[in-house]
C-alpha cells in the first residue's frame, strides 16, 4: 500500500518496554462508475502500527509518502454514546519512505563579505 501520512508518528511504550510506532495514513483512489463520465474520488484512512524499529518515527512526518507491506485488521469498539464503531488498522511489516513531508521554506543565508573587497572587483566575470 502506498499512502500519505495524515500526522506525525508517535512512539508508545507498552508492557515489557516494547515500543510501537503509531501513525495514520490516507490512501487516495478514484474510479468511474459504469455509465458515467464523472470520476469519483475515494479516500480511505488507516491507523498504522509498526513494531519493528521505533527509530523510524522521526522520519514519519505529516505529508510523507510511504510504501508499506503488512496486513489489515479491524478494531471494533463502543463509543461514549454506546454506538458500535470500527476503524481499519494496518499492521506494518515493512516500510519504505518515498517522499519527505513538506518543510518550511528555508531561510536565506547571508553570504560573508570577501576579506579583500578590492579583490572581488578584479574578477573577470
Amino acid at each position: 500500500m502506498t499512502a500519505r501520512l495524515t500526522g506525525d508518528a508517535k512512539v508508545a511504550t507498552v508492557k515489557d518496554d516494547r515500543q510501537v510506532v503509531n501513525f495514520s495514513v490516507a490512501v487516495n483512489d478514484s474510479y468511474k462508475p459504469k455509465g458515467s463520465t464523472e470520476v469519483t474520488k475515494v479516500v480511505t484512512y488507516f491507523d498504522c502500527a509498526y513494531w519493528i524499529n521505533p527509530k523510524v518515527a522521526p522520519f514519519l512526518k505529516k505529508g510523507t509518502i510511504v510504501e508499506m507491506d503488512g496486513r489489515i485488521g479491524v478494531d471494533v469498539y463502543t463509543n461514549m454514546n454506546g454506538e458500535a464503531k470500527a476503524s481499519l488498522k494496518f499492521h506494518v511489516n515493512s516500510i519504505k519512505i518515498h517522499g519527505g513531508a513538506k518543510t518550511e521554506t528555508a531561510k536565506p543565508v547571508e553570504a560573508a563579505a570577501p576579506a579583500n573587497a578590492d579583490a572581488a572587483d578584479d574578477l573577470p566575470f
